[in-house]
């Protein structure tokens, strides 16, 4: 079975392959918009492995939340590639992407949202399946969840970018998790593509959370910014 997976809800996007349980991963690069260069990745990664895009069994990509602009690339283009190809789309929530890969048994994921605010989410790994805890939010950080009672981790760039986050999780342990990959995502939707819970293209859309893309002048300056 053949995977493609792609992750650019931050700006440290990546491209993944899963090949028959063999994981090829590549970091789009560094300072360049992932729109104008996922697809020569892809290209380039696929010709590593010796694949055209018609031995892909399906596509995978981060749906969010994450930012606005790289979830649409990467819907937008598993959705394109997905519908040439007549393959289905299997889209993987950007947190639980980075529980699975911080590997620990609870985690509390924080993912910096900009606009002075974190996208938050609670994992259990029962078995094999990670189950999500309450809900995914936003909120400002010092009005971030904290984890539940118990032994859990927690990871994420939302920890260190806010220091009133950091101090309140000061407790637990903070994992090496900081963002989400495509390596992730392919591991989590290798299975289910197994499953055959793929979906048509159609039907892929980006998880937001929240509809607002930035602040107002009037709410930069508010905050010490500038207009």
């Amino acid at each position: 079975m053949n995977l493609l997976a792609l992750e650019t809800a931050t700006d440290q996007g990546s491209v993944a392959l899963w090949r028959d349980g063999v994981l090829l991963s590549r970091e789009c690069p560094a300072g360049e918009q992932s729109s104008l260069t996922l697809l020569p990745l892809v290209r380039a990664m696929m010709a590593e492995a010796g694949l055209a895009m018609a031995d892909l069994d399906g596509i995978a990509f981060g749906a969010g939340p994450g930012a606005f602009t790289g979830l649409r690339v990467a819907c937008g283009v598993a959705q394109g590639l997905a519908v040439a190809l007549d393959r289905p789309v299997l889209p993987v929530v950007t947190l639980e992407a980075m529980a699975y890969a911080d590997g620990s048994p609870q985690v509390a994921v924080y993912l910096d949202a900009r606009m002075n605010e974190v996208y938050c989410g609670a994992y259990r790994r029962v078995g094999e399946v990670l189950e999500l805890q309450g809900a995914i939010t936003v909120c400002p950080p010092a009005e971030a969840p904290l984890p539940a009672a118990g032994d859990w981790a927690v990871c994420g760039n939302g920890v260190p970018a806010y220091p009133a986050l950091s101090q309140r999780l000061a407790a637990w342990p903070l994992g090496g998790q900081r963002v989400p990959t495509a390596a992730a995502v392919a591991r989590l939707a290798a299975p289910r593509l197994a499953r055959g819970e793929g979906l048509d293209p159609a039907l892929a859309a980006p998880l937001y959370i929240r509809d607002k893309v930035a602040l107002t002048v009037a709410e930069r300056l508010a905050q010490g910014g500038k207009a």
